[in-house]
């Protein structure tokens, strides 16, 4: 059955946003376009489900973020590098100073529990109300 163009539209429009969310989520940018580009499948397979007149966004977001939680319980086993010797290594420091406060702020965000860094972003990246991002991240305001 095609899709209706308004549907569509508010699926796409929400796309640089769930990214954003996602990168912000496992911090990798190729992970991140994995994770919206499986929103996006799971979206249209069950758009039967989402609610008409309902925040299209949220329930976007929602997708989202229960496959990466699904994601990371899944990939919680696996352990690359676990003494972080070989990134180390790896690591260039910054050459601006923007990139090392970006990269401070990355580590602080980091260390909030995952409830309260999606919720931060949720509010404060992505410009949901405290009740949409209560919302999505199954809480109370």
């Amino acid at each position: 059955m095609p899709m209706d163009d308004s549907v569509r539209n508010s699926i796409l429009s929400a796309v640089p946003s769930l990214r954003a969310f996602a990168i912000s989520l496992c911090g990798n940018v190729d992970r991140a376009d994995d994770l919206v580009q499986e929103t996006m499948l799971r979206a249209i397979a069950n758009i039967d489900s989402f609610q008409p007149g309902t925040n299209m966004a949220a329930w976007l977001f929602t997708i989202l973020r229960n496959h990466f939680r699904s994601e990371y319980r899944k990939r919680r086993r696996e352990v690359e590098d676990a003494d972080g010797h070989h990134a180390d290594s790896l690591k260039q420091q910054p050459e601006q100073h923007g990139h090392i406060e970006l990269n401070e702020f990355r580590a602080a965000l980091s260390q909030l529990p995952p409830d309260q860094r999606e919720a931060l972003i949720l509010v404060g990246a992505s410009g949901f109300s405290y009740e949409e991002a209560a919302h999505i991240c199954g809480c109370a305001v």
